[in-house]
């Protein structure tokens, strides 16, 4: 391990996070829908955003890399969203005030009554600081408090397309509209149009890197294999000057490897077993084969040892791993760590802290820690790549998204994006001479096209994680845009604008998206 204090090392440090959820309002409740959304909300965005605070608070910068997808944030800033997010607030200080009053001996180990009302107790302060935090930092949504973030340079914001679409499987004229709507989406909300972006799944197809060059995006995240496990440097692409950073996979799986990764130590909260009176979740890991009914009760100072342990082990492997590939390649390397934000709270609950305690730790340590833009700065760049077609999931390339087990949403997206091109085309074209400002018959339909073709929904097919829901959702959207078409289709204009209108209700993100702004 490495004492506070140690002497520099060569090299950057940069960690990269990337923050998604699909469109939910409005689309259910539980087990999927709202609930994944406020879930999140709680567990990850909120402790994570006051971590940031803190430490810019303190003076510290250029701390993080954060990728933010146009589709959370609408729903971060959704009115809407924010009253379900207060009133979900509320709904955990009561079940944890139900916790902390249990009677009775109840069950053993975690579910003993004594150690439930102990838990809830805890939990009940920990619900009481969020409805706090929330009320006073988040009343008017979650963009002015990035946006404060980033002028103040704590973290570098990453962009994406709008609605998170598997772009190599996408229509190049709708793929050129999502990218351009989602940087000018993010420039509305934080009056800064990233130069970065995480392209969705970090897929990759030979060209691309033209189109971000047309963008005006100067760099984006691949995975690890996708640079042939050589990551220390940032790549030009082809013969673009776009350039490709690539996740070190030996430090990332650190943390998050199914099989060694930090959160499954025995200390920490076991996300997989419920108090089913509350939902809360009061057990601990306690083994990795042991039983639910057979977990301890969580315990709050023996997670906290294990954090100081896990911290200490993590600045110990990004020095080596620094000290290494510094050697290697002669001259001073580049180290990324790139997860889901979501990693940190929600499905590790202890994340956040561990976060923190990184982020003062590494400088101590002697470790340099910057963003990608200070990567490109300061010249953590080598020579152009050839990059394969890739992504960061199964097998590194593209089936999970476009394999057997999804080929009818692959068809489904192509018939409904073909439909919708002619649509708006024509509505158009019916409406040059018009001085309407908007046309939001073509505006929805395009908004419900985006929603189609998202990338979660094959994800969450190939994945098997809650596959029906995805499937209804595919379907919705793609329903949503036929019955629109077919009504400019008809001649019915009046009826075309009362569904548009309809569907805007559940589906009303993306307010300044602009039909017209497609390319011919």
């Amino acid at each position: 391990m490495t004492d506070a204090g140690s002497a520099a090392v060569p090299g950057q440090f940069t960690l990269v996070l990337h923050t998604h959820l699909p469109w939910l309002a409005h689309h259910g409740r539980w087990p999927v829908g709202e609930e994944w959304l406020y879930q999140s909300w709680a567990a990850s965005y909120l402790p994570l955003l006051r971590v940031f605070r803190t430490l810019a608070a303190e003076g510290r910068s250029h701390l993080v890399t954060l990728g933010m997808t146009p589709v959370v944030c609408a729903q971060l800033d959704d009115p809407y969203c924010l009253d379900g997010m207060h009133h979900w607030l509320a709904n955990w200080e009561l079940r944890a005030r139900e916790a902390a009053t249990r009677r009775g001996a109840g069950g053993t180990g975690y579910a003993a009554a004594q150690s439930i009302r102990a838990f809830g107790e805890t939990e009940r302060r920990h619900a009481e600081e969020a409805l706090d935090d929330f009320a006073v930092a988040w009343r008017h949504g979650g963009s002015p408090l990035l946006r404060s973030l980033i002028d103040a340079g704590t973290l570098e914001l990453l962009g994406g397309p709008l609605s998170h679409p598997f772009q190599p499987l996408l229509d190049p004229r709708l793929r050129e509209f999502a990218l351009r709507e989602g940087l000018a989406d993010a420039g509305l909300r934080f009056a800064h149009t990233p130069g970065g972006i995480w392209a969705p799944e970090c897929a990759y197809a030979p060209g691309l890197e033209q189109d971000y060059a047309a963008a005006g995006v100067t760099h984006f995240m691949v995975d690890g294999p996708s640079l042939h496990g050589d990551t220390a440097l940032g790549r030009p692409v082809g013969t673009s000057d776009v350039v490709a950073f690539g996740r070190d996979l030996r430090v990332s799986y650190r943390v998050w490897s199914p099989k060694s990764g930090y959160p499954g130590h025995a200390a920490y909260r076991d996300f997989h077993t419920y108090d089913h009176v509350t939902g809360l979740k009061p057990a601990r890991v306690t083994g990795r084969t042991v039983p639910s009914e057979d977990k301890a009760p969580y315990d709050p100072a023996r997670a906290d040892a294990a954090i100081d342990l896990h911290v200490a082990d993590f600045v110990d492997v990004v020095r080596r791993r620094l000290v290494a590939e510094s050697e290697r390649l002669g001259r001073p390397a580049h180290v990324i760590a790139a997860f889901d934000t979501e990693l940190f709270g929600h499905w590790w609950y202890e994340g956040p802290v561990w976060l923190e305690r990184v982020l003062r730790a590494l400088p101590e340590a002697g470790v340099r820690v910057g963003t990608l833009s200070d990567a490109m700065v300061d010249g953590y760049v080598g020579s152009s790549v050839d990059l394969p077609p890739s992504s960061w999931g199964s097998g590194k390339d593209w089936q999970v998204w476009s394999g057997e087990q999804v080929a009818d949403l692959v068809a489904l997206n192509r018939e409904v994006v073909d439909t919708a091109l002619a649509a708006v085309d024509k509505t158009l074209a019916q409406n040059a001479g018009s001085t309407t400002a908007r046309n939001p018959v073509a505006d929805q339909i395009l908004r419900e096209t985006l929603l189609t073709v998202s990338s979660d929904w094959p994800f969450m097919v190939s994945k098997d994680t809650a596959a029906e829901y995805a499937r209804y959702r595919a379907h919705l959207h793609a329903h949503a845009t036929r019955e629109i078409a077919d009504a400019l289709a008809a001649g019915r204009r009046g009826h075309a604008e009362r569904l548009a209108a309809g569907w805007n209700q559940a589906d009303g993100l993306f307010g300044a998206l602009d039909a017209r702004r497609l390319p011919r």
